[in-house]
This record gives C-alpha cells, sequence and structure tokens, in this order.
C-alpha cells in the first residue's frame, strides 16, 4: 500500500476499511468484536477506542490466518460451544449486514460446525478456491500457493467469510499444522479437519460477486472507495424514490 499506516485503517469513502467490517457485523447483532492487531496496532486501538463493543488481541509473531484466530482463544473462555463465532477479513469493506444475515441463518439452519460463504467470480486469481468432488460435495479450500493446474480453472471461491460452533474451532486449530507452501497455520484447514471428523460442515454461495475484492494495493482501494461511493447513492435514490411515493 505504499504506507506506514496498518492497511485495514486506510480509508474508504471516508470510513477505514476494517470500519466497515465492524460496522456490518454490528448492524447483523454481533455483542462482541474481536479485533485481531498487529504492525501498528496502536493506530487500530485508538481509532476503535470509543465503541465497546471492540476488543482486541494481538498477535505476534503473524505465523498466518489459524494463528491469528487462536489469539481470541483467550477472550472466549467459557463462551457457550455452539455459540456462533464469525471470523472475517479486516480488509474486505465491501461485506454488507444482509451477507452476514445470510451467512448466520445458513449456518444456525444447517445446524452446521462451521459455514463457508462462497462466491462465484470471473477472475478467481489470488483466491483460495473451493474444491468439491465428483458429486459437487465440497472437500477443501485449497490456497492458490497450493493449487494444482486443474485447481487453477475452479472459479468458485472462498472470499473468507465464515461462521463456526466457537467449541469445534477452537478444537481444530490446536490440531492445525503448517506443512504447505506457506508455512502457515491456515484457518481454512478447520473445514476440512471438521469433515474428517464427521462433523457438519456447510458451505453456500450467499455472497455476491460485488462484495468480494479486498484491498491489497493503492487501484483497489480506489476501486472499493468508487463503488462504496456509488451505493451511497444508489440508497439515497431508492431513499427520496419512496419518499416522492409516498407523498400525498
Amino acid at each position: 500500500m505504499d504506507s506506514d499506516l496498518p492497511k485495514v485503517m486506510h480509508p474508504a469513502f471516508g470510513k477505514p476499511l476494517v470500519e466497515w467490517v465492524v460496522d456490518a457485523v454490528v448492524g447483523a447483532g454481533a455483542g462482541r468484536v474481536i479485533l485481531v492487531v498487529g504492525h501498528q496496532q496502536e493506530v487500530v486501538r485508538e481509532h476503535f477506542a470509543a465503541r465497546s463493543e471492540v476488543e482486541f488481541v494481538a498477535q505476534s509473531p503473524q505465523l498466518g490466518t489459524g494463528h491469528a484466530v487462536d489469539q481470541a482463544r483467550p477472550l472466549l473462555q467459557g463462551v457457550d460451544r455452539s455459540a456462533p463465532l464469525l471470523v472475517l477479513c479486516g480488509d474486505g469493506p465491501l461485506l454488507t449486514t444482509a451477507t452476514v444475515q445470510r451467512l448466520l441463518d445458513a449456518h444456525q439452519n444447517a445446524h452446521a460446525s462451521a459455514t463457508l460463504a462462497t462466491s462465484v467470480i470471473p477472475d478467481a486469481s489470488g483466491y483460495g478456491r473451493i474444491w468439491r468432488n465428483t458429486r459437487g460435495e465440497f472437500e477443501a479450500i485449497v490456497e492458490q500457493k497450493d493449487c494444482t493446474p486443474e485447481q487453477l480453472k475452479i472459479r468458485e471461491v472462498n472470499p473468507s467469510y465464515y461462521c463456526f460452533a466457537s467449541g469445534d474451532l477452537f478444537d481444530c486449530l490446536a490440531r492445525v499444522d503448517n506443512r504447505n507452501a506457506a508455512g502457515e497455520y491456515y484457518i481454512t484447514d478447520v473445514f476440512t479437519l471438521l469433515k474428517a471428523a464427521g462433523k457438519v460442515v456447510h458451505v453456500v454461495d450467499a455472497v455476491p460477486a460485488d462484495e468480494v475484492l479486498s484491498v491489497n494495493t493503492p487501484a483497489q482501494l480506489q476501486e472499493v472507495s468508487d463503488i462504496l461511493k456509488a451505493r451511497r447513492a444508489a440508497g439515497s435514490a431508492q431513499g427520496a424514490h419512496r419518499n416522492q411515493e409516498a407523498t400525498p
């Protein structure tokens, strides 16, 4: 991002990237939001200091997404093992409350240990692929670095929108290893472990393609800012239209 500012604190249409995500989950009813912070964490902590629903945990060293989520384990001791726990990335500001609600509803309706919301997009470059068997059933999430040439052709991707039964999540995180191309502990391996244990792993194509883009470059930051601005304008136009219809 050509900046010392933490990536998730770069502003998109007036708000830091991560604040869009926080607002989306709070809008869906989340009572606690735990932000895993690292580099320049004081900037994130200061920004959210006035929001009582936001808590923090530091990840150091940074050993992958599974390791990041596991840092929240002490804060969630005593939580009901079946309680739904959303796991999301802080650099995806296009996430909407409606999509979060669809993910939660699908998870609860399926009585799942883990639910993964997927999306089918034209260009899957950079995303983990959803690997299904010949019957169309979920087998695993394969990170791009670990994909075979055939798997790289898959367009159903993992936008990193997850919901877990908290107890099953932390049980599996203790068993995740780092035998992969990046040498990291992947949160995505939890789905494979749960499936192997006979737990219900639910996969739902619930993410519109226009919500998938995350931010890794200044150009992508501008792109999501433009999308958020267009959404706001469309919402304002719809609101004005409804007001006109209601005027006698």
